[in-house]
């Protein structure tokens, strides 16, 4: 049996989010999308790597060390109900960065910030934004 180049449930692009409180990331990523814990691998207490499946998509993190330090980062993260998930996002401790409304390249969206400074922009497509590409992820 030969092992994939690309672990199951992972895509080839993977968002990685350097993080100096692991636990309020994964407490919000719970709260707010859902998200199912895939690996939790700890040392001395402290979140050495973490994924996270959201809405299909897995996203993975690690808290910060002398090695690396933390970064904001952006997401855009499509889902079936934006207001939704939105004010879900909103309860587990997120700050609006913008409230959902309609924007003029097709989809519904509203931006939140987490608890670790990441911006994620939850959007519900609104029309076919891209009906020429014959390689999107749900057509495979």
């Amino acid at each position: 049996m030969s092992i994939s180049h690309i672990p199951r449930g992972f895509h080839s692009v993977t968002p990685y989010f350097l993080i100096e409180d692991g636990d309020l990331f994964a407490d919000f990523l719970k709260k707010a999308f859902d998200a199912e814990v895939i690996d939790d691998h700890r040392e001395k207490g402290r979140l050495v790597h973490g994924a996270y499946r959201i809405f299909g998509s897995i996203v993975e993190s690690g808290e910060t060390g002398e090695r690396f330090l933390p970064r904001e980062m952006a997401m855009h993260l499509y889902v079936e109900d934006c207001d939704e998930v939105y004010e879900k996002a909103l309860a587990a401790g997120g700050v609006s960065i913008h409230e959902v409304m309609d924007m003029p390249y097709g989809e519904r969206s509203g931006g939140v910030k987490d608890p670790c400074g990441n911006h994620w922009y939850i959007a519900t497509q609104m029309m076919d934004m891209y009906p020429d590409n014959d390689q999107g992820v749900n057509d495979q």
